[in-house]
């Protein structure tokens, strides 16, 4: 197969511009800030830039190439007068009456993407399980048991980090429970 010199040059451009969009990607704040606490944790872990966005667990899996469930949900919810962040397997919901339970809560609520953002310093899509603005109580579901390792965001919806699920749960100092339904 013959490739013309104007589609080589094309093609080349594209590649360009795409190393630009993931290198301005990669130096926003908010992912700078998830990378220099994953780094902390472990030198060799690293982010991810995918050209497809990873906004939802679906999305993220369509684009890794692997299981939904493999992709870390991070969502943040209102108990009371506090946050708590929940990890939770991207093809399992949290149960938001095993939360109340939980923390002795009769008001407990997805937060706002406002609270979100104030609370992570990410946007909805973006969420890192690390790097809050705040610190923020964590619960690690235990369906993300199920696989060795395990995808999360990293700042931006089209950033994500590798990890071992036990090594996850060291990172965020979380606390393992079955949150899920």
């Amino acid at each position: 197969m013959q490739f013309s010199h104007k589609w080589c040059i094309y093609a080349i451009l594209l590649n360009k511009n795409f190393l630009k969009t993931v290198n301005s990607i990669l130096n926003k704040e908010p992912v700078k800030r998830a990378e220099k606490s994953i780094k902390e944790f472990d030198p060799n872990l690293k982010i991810v830039c995918l050209e497809q966005t990873a906004r939802t667990a679906q999305d993220a899996a369509t684009a890794l190439g692997c299981s939904v469930g493999a992709i870390v949900k991070s969502l943040l919810f209102s108990a009371g007068e506090s946050f708590i962040l929940c990890l939770v397997s991207g093809d399992k919901r949290c149960s938001l009456r095993t939360l109340k339970k939980i923390l002795n809560e009769k008001d407990v609520s997805m937060a706002n993407p406002d609270d979100v953002k104030k609370i992570t310093g990410y946007t909805i899509g973006g969420v890192s399980p690390v790097g809050h603005l705040s610190k923020v109580k964590i619960f690690v579901d235990t369906n993300l048991e199920r696989f060795s390792t395990v995808f999360a965001a990293a700042g931006h919806p089209n950033c994500v980090f590798k990890i071992q699920f036990n090594q996850l749960v060291k990172l965020t100092s979380g606390e393992i429970k079955e949150i899920a339904e």
